[in-house]
């Protein structure tokens, strides 16, 4: 989603920015996004999952106002000939994407929910040849199965008896879920007209993510599942609906508007880099070695599949 709403941004003349700046430009997003995972497991016994799903993204979609609506206005046509393929995005992308990292974040650990995030690439080649007929070769083939084997080292903790048992944690299916829905958003993205504004879309998606998220957070309510709202609450909800879901995207757009997508696009393999930092930081939790096994086993797969064979 990130690289889509690159072409929300306008082009900037004159000349390139300083080093100093594109490296800002290059760190910031995935700094940012892993502040996320962060925040979402610090403050799982504070906001019910609906409830902060629901209030992050109306952040959002006040904050994103102002740069999407005359995008908004120029495209309404366009959104009415393709609702369908819209109303996917937004629940793969954003709805299906947010809940079921926060739900997971209930029951597993910022870190491992950092790592799974890193197999996202490898899901999409995947899915595109599962389900789009695109051709892997021999070398993606290999990297799909070298990453999947690192996913597997961080689902079952780098316990063979676990794995043998099937004994896993139900919070890194539902991350292993998260990412699979952001992979099919990524794919189905690609499917979208050019000519959409990647910002007024945005909005739109916040807007039908709002729309189905809303009943679930009566739900919650209504059912006793009390908010702690305090300083902390209200920073963590301001932080996440205004930094990893608007400030990213600007930075990261700037960034490719820089450095180019390809060299930009790199920055997401930082997000797992600065979350297992975050979280032995504010955390607290261990970083053990099957974490370093599955994170390595991933980016090899990655390299790997993204070569030319």
């Amino acid at each position: 989603m990130a690289s889509e709403s690159s072409a929300a941004l306008e082009k900037t003349s004159g000349a390139p920015p300083a080093r100093l700046v594109a490296f800002f430009l290059f760190i910031i997003p995935p700094l940012l996004w892993a502040g996320n995972f962060i925040v979402g497991r610090a403050i799982r016994n504070d906001i019910p999952p609906a409830t902060l799903t629901f209030f992050r993204w109306l952040v959002a979609l006040v904050v994103i106002f102002p740069f999407a609506a005359p995008f908004i206005r120029r495209d309404f046509r366009r959104y009415l000939q393709v609702p369908l393929r819209i109303i996917a995005l937004s629940l793969s992308g954003i709805t299906a994407f947010s809940l079921l990292v926060y739900y997971g974040l209930h029951h597993t650990s910022g870190t491992n929910a950092l790592l799974l995030n890193s197999c996202v690439p490898i899901l999409i080649m995947l899915f595109g040849a599962l389900f789009y007929q695109q051709r892997l070769g021999g070398l993606q083939v290999a990297g799909i199965a070298v990453s999947f084997c690192g996913v597997l080292v961080i689902i079952f903790r780098g316990s063979l008896q676990g794995l043998m048992q099937l004994a896993f944690s139900s919070g890194d299916v539902m991350l292993l879920g998260a990412m699979a829905s952001f992979a099919l958003y990524t794919l189905w993205l690609r499917k979208l007209p050019a000519e959409i504004n990647r910002m007024g879309l945005l909005w739109v998606q916040v807007l039908i993510t709002l729309l189905v998220v809303s009943p679930l957070w009566l739900h919650e309510h209504i059912s006793g599942l009390a908010v702690q709202w305090n300083a902390t609450t209200l920073s963590a909800v301001l932080f996440l609906g205004v930094c990893p879901s608007f400030i990213s995207y600007w930075f990261y757009g700037r960034c490719v508007e820089t450095i180019g997508a390809a060299r930009a696009g790199l920055c997401i393999h930082l997000i797992p880099v600065f979350g297992v930092v975050l979280s032995l930081v504010f955390l607290g939790e261990p970083f053990r070695l099957f974490h370093l096994a599955g994170i390595a086993a991933i980016i090899a797969g990655v390299t790997l599949a993204s070569r030319k064979g």
